[in-house]
């Protein structure tokens, strides 16, 4: 790849911590700026698949994610200057607070770790609803802790009334950081959550345009547009090549292929242990594109629809990539798979949610268990895991695993260092990859299937499952950065 310059203008849209205001106020942003006509592009610090569903309503373009410990430092500036590229104006938004990153792991994955890697300017989101000249003291704090992150200013949320606000902006004039905008308390936009974050949009498209809406409004009233974006203007440019799939795929060595029908012996130690107890909408999604055939007809479905929103737009630009025609489907509604079907693919999602519907589409339950027999490639991550198990919560499911899934009142959230313990459709055994779990569910393991990973961290396991062509694991992972993974699962469908 050769390299290129990227002047956008950006912003990174920071906070002292989460539940500050980030996603209401980048999302405003991105709204209000896409307003006046401006070509802004989304972006998503960190793993999460939630947030990209509303910038994505926001602005019209798919929303990427940004992520240094799934991809690694290096590809930060190549993903963004992909998602950027022909934009006016590209926004940010940082995950937890501004100098968090991956446990134990310095700055990586941190908002601030990437914002320097795009030389971006930060603007730091505040809740100032118990604050007054403390604001000050906060804010040197943030602006003073790493030199090379530049902080350009302040939008203070949750303002009690005039008073405080003069109160707050007195502080702040003291310390010479400038305010971008005010947020009142009485004006705040609500997101219905639940137990992994915001519900996403999928399920709540007619609501989720209205909060989108409210959100650009306020953000229009109380912030300084024309400031931010001379802010955004001074950002550094930055010289790296746009990530591309069909030149990464070009350039990535091949793996060898394993044989059309796995073997299910466990090789690898026994059968694989309990992994722990506990995307944009469809008109904007990257799968939703006309189906045009390919010329030998490969075609790999992508599950989509309510209960599987979880996706990074980069896996599908790599399956087309290496040459498959990517057609989504919804197990929600749809009884068979797309015709043609060879390879299939289901990400993550809320499946617990909408057990009972997916359970009672049985012909498409019997299809996919129909495919799986015949050892077609299947790459199955959390939701998708679940969805193959014999059960979730006592309603049957695909019946492709033996295993059993239920809730769990305990929360798995972190990033993993794992490698592949067996040989799969994704990958060779010995294979290292990063991947991150996000999950109330435990699955209990019957027999049948080796195991996919061996994850190091927190505690020495195994995890997953392999059986003939399917790769099923609670670990969500970006094949951007493995994407010799999504040639390999292409070149399986070719030879099964």
């Amino acid at each position: 790849m050769v390299k290129s310059s990227s002047s956008v203008p950006r912003l990174v849209v920071a906070a002292p911590s989460s539940g500050s205001g980030k996603t209401t106020v980048a999302t405003g942003l991105m709204a209000a700026f896409a307003a006046r006509g401006l070509a802004v592009s989304p972006h998503k610090v960190g793993p999460d698949y939630i947030d990209p569903g509303y910038h994505a309503l926001a602005t019209g373009r798919v929303g990427r994610n940004l992520d240094a410990y799934l991809c690694g430092p290096e590809l930060i500036g190549p993903l963004f200057a992909h998602g950027a590229r022909g934009c006016d104006l590209a926004v940010v938004e940082g995950v937890m607070g501004l100098y968090d990153g991956a446990a134990g792991e310095g700055e990586l994955a941190s908002t601030a770790q990437v914002a320097k890697l795009l030389r971006a300017p930060v603007v730091l989101v505040v809740d100032a609803s118990s604050q007054s000249r403390s604001v000050a003291a906060l804010v040197h704090g943030f602006v003073s802790w790493d030199p090379q992150v530049r902080v350009g200013g302040v939008i203070l949320n949750k303002v009690g009334s005039d008073r405080h606000e003069e109160l707050l902006r007195e502080a702040l004039d003291s310390v010479g950081v400038p305010v971008f905008g005010v947020l009142r308390r009485v004006a705040q936009v609500g997101t219905p959550s639940r137990h992994l974050g915001l519900v996403p949009v999928a399920e709540r498209r007619a609501d989720a345009v209205d909060a989108v809406g409210a959100m650009a409004e306020q953000v229009s009233v109380g912030c300084d547009l024309d400031a931010l974006m001379a802010l955004a203007r001074g950002a550094g440019a930055l010289s790296c090549a746009a990530w591309d799939a069909a030149e990464v795929l070009a350039s990535s060595p091949p793996t060898p292929l394993p044989s059309p029908r796995l073997s299910a012996s466990l090789e690898q130690g026994g059968p694989p242990s309990s992994p722990g107890a506990a995307a944009p909408g469809p008109p904007l999604s990257p799968l939703n594109r006309p189906r045009s055939r390919t010329p030998d007809g490969l075609v790999v479905a992508v599950a989509g629809g309510e209960a599987f929103t979880f996706s990074y737009a980069e896996h599908a630009e790599l399956l087309r990539a290496a040459g498959a025609e990517v057609v989504p489907f919804d197990p929600l509604r749809d009884e068979q798979l797309p015709s043609d079907t060879r390879g299939l693919v289901i990400g993550g999602g809320f499946p617990e949610v909408y057990a009972a519907e997916l359970s009672a589409n049985e012909p498409l339950r019997k299809a996919v268990a129909a495919l799986a027999e015949s050892g077609a490639p299947v790459a199955a991550e959390c939701a998708g895991l679940l969805y193959l198990c014999r059960e979730l919560d006592g309603q049957p499911m695909c019946g492709v695993l033996d295993a059993t899934a239920r809730m769990s009142e305990r929360l798995t959230l972190g990033y993993r260092d794992a490698v592949a313990v067996s040989e799969s459709v994704l990958a060779e055994p010995g294979t290292r990859i990063r991947g991150h779990e996000f999950h109330r569910t435990v699955v209990e393991p019957g027999a049948g299937a080796a195991p996919a990973w061996g994850v190091r961290a927190p505690r020495k396991r195994v995890e997953g499952f392999v059986q003939q062509g399917v790769h099923a694991s609670y670990l969500h992972t970006h094949w951007a950065a493995a994407p010799g993974a999504a040639r390999r699962f292409v070149e399986r469908c070719r030879t099964s």
